[in-house]
């Protein structure tokens, strides 16, 4: 199967297996938002970034390691899946010892040991499910993706909707999820028989810590850049009056929309990651690179322009305001957060060339660049204008780091981008995004043709690449 080819059918296999499961996810938000008020919903939010800021610390990122070097057929499977399986648990362990230090966060009060919890079985799910991916076994992989949201959904639903228990039901419905899901991977791809300590040596260690460790503080600069728009929202004094715990829930919420972009480019960007680690020897990379990067570029924001369109009838789906009816303004700072959010995604397809050629230490500095300006901007734009401010602060963080990414990145892998093509495809998205937020009339008929302009604007490029695709 030739790699454009097995590009698809791998996307192929990750959307059926994760279309279905991100959907059920994003209905979560619905029940969220009718069980969890604003205040509690923040410290939710809160709670989930810490986890997420702790785990690539506990694994050492022994994901990304595990996938770089599992696919790559240089090295022994069972040394690469051992290797990662006892850097994880002396994590973890790291993290049992240092845990009274979480008490110095204001919003982890009873929840520690959940806290704890949360990592541990996530990161153990991560690990097994990385390596079954680098084993080929794609179908498992979207199988187990199913799998374990319905679990998820399952237990939120009967911890936060039947018990009531609000932020604690949260946490045991992931640890819950995450630890089957571990234990169901373990079990059906028999990893058993990959474990062997006697396969154990520093020259692998060394290895694969050195390729990952860099990935540790990009991961938490991307995390930050997240965690400090809520801090800055919860914490900070602002004239506007936009801020406080309630505020921090809305910006939360506001942030489930664009999540529709993040579940097509995560479907994508699994299929894609294999393929760029795969094919990195070959003498045409560039090319491929070009072309997927179009089509894929193209896709984001047709799917963007649809997504700021739409946005009120999908906040009325998504988001229950009968009881907290202050959810209802969320769809106001959503267009902003759906541009940050494509940015995003472009910074992750720059990722996978360091990934690829192992240059890893460059997504901490591009990374770095991100986060101190969304640092800088939080400051003065959350004071002046509140959550509104955050959001913007968002983008421009990203922003940033996609300008430092797509000329540094291409310096390992080259393939041209059409920069004007670019601008005014961002510059659609704002102005779709400033006309969706006010009413006036004709209003739905500008956006229907904003939206058709986006579309004809860049269909071409997708058809260009299913061709080449069908004509291979």
């Amino acid at each position: 199967m030739n790699k454009y080819k097995k590009l698809a059918a791998n996307t192929i296999i990750f959307a059926i297996g994760s279309f279905g499961s991100k959907i059920l996810l994003l209905f979560l938000t619905k029940l969220y938002t009718a069980n969890i008020n604003p205040a509690d919903n923040s410290t939710k939010e809160l709670l989930e970034i810490t986890a997420n800021f702790l785990i690539p610390v506990v694994m050492f990122a022994m994901n990304e390691a595990i996938i770089r070097f599992g696919l790559d057929k240089r090295y022994d499977n069972s040394r690469v899946y051992t290797t990662a399986l006892t850097i994880t648990g002396f994590g973890c362990f790291i993290l049992l010892a240092l845990s009274p230090l979480l008490n110095l966060l204001p919003f982890t009060d009873g929840y520690i040991w959940l806290l704890i919890g949360y990592v541990a079985a996530s990161s153990f799910k991560s690990i097994n499910s990385q390596f079954i991916r680098a084993l080929g076994m794609v179908r498992l992989f979207a199988f187990d993706g199913i799998m374990t949201t319905l679990i998820l959904f399952i237990f939120n639903v009967i911890f936060i909707s039947k018990m009531q228990l609000g932020v604690t039901g949260f946490m045991l419905s992931v640890i819950c999820s995450d630890a089957l899901s571990a234990v169901f991977l373990w079990i059906v791809a028999g990893l058993r028989k990959y474990v062997n300590f006697r396969k154990l040596n520093m020259r692998m260690v060394r290895m694969m810590a050195g390729f990952a460790i860099p990935l540790i503080p990009s991961t938490l600069l991307w995390t930050i850049t997240g965690f400090s728009d809520r801090i800055f929202i919860r914490y900070m004094p602002s004239p506007e009056g936009t801020v406080g715990e309630s505020a921090a829930g809305i910006y939360g919420i506001a942030n489930k929309i664009p999540n529709l972009i993040s579940t097509f480019s995560t479907i994508f960007f699994q299929a894609w990651n294999m393929s760029a680690i795969m094919e990195n020897d070959s003498n045409d990379r560039g090319n491929f690179y070009k072309k997927i990067f179009d089509a894929y570029s193209s896709f984001l924001f047709i799917a963007g322009a649809g997504i700021i369109v739409l946005v009120q009838p999908l906040s009325a789906i998504l988001i229950d305001t009968s009881n907290f009816p202050e959810y209802g303004q969320a769809y106001l700072y959503t267009p902003v957060l759906v541009v940050a959010v494509i940015m995003m995604c472009f910074n992750q397809f720059f990722s996978s060339v360091y990934t690829a050629t192992k240059h890893t230490s460059h997504s901490l500095w591009t990374s770095l660049a991100a986060a101190v300006t969304n640092l800088i901007l939080n400051v003065v734009l959350v004071w002046l204008f509140g959550i509104m401010g955050a959001s913007v602060a968002t983008f421009a963080g990203y922003f940033v780091s996609y300008i430092i990414r797509q000329k540094d990145a291409r310096r390992y892998i080259y393939f041209p981008i059409n920069q004007i093509k670019f601008f005014i495809n961002l510059a659609m998205l704002f102005i779709l995004g400033i006309i969706v937020t006010h009413e006036f009339t004709g209003r739905i008929i500008v956006l229907a043709v904003g939206f058709a302009f986006m579309v004809i604007f860049n269909f071409n490029a997708i058809i260009s690449t299913l061709k080449q695709l069908k004509s291979r």
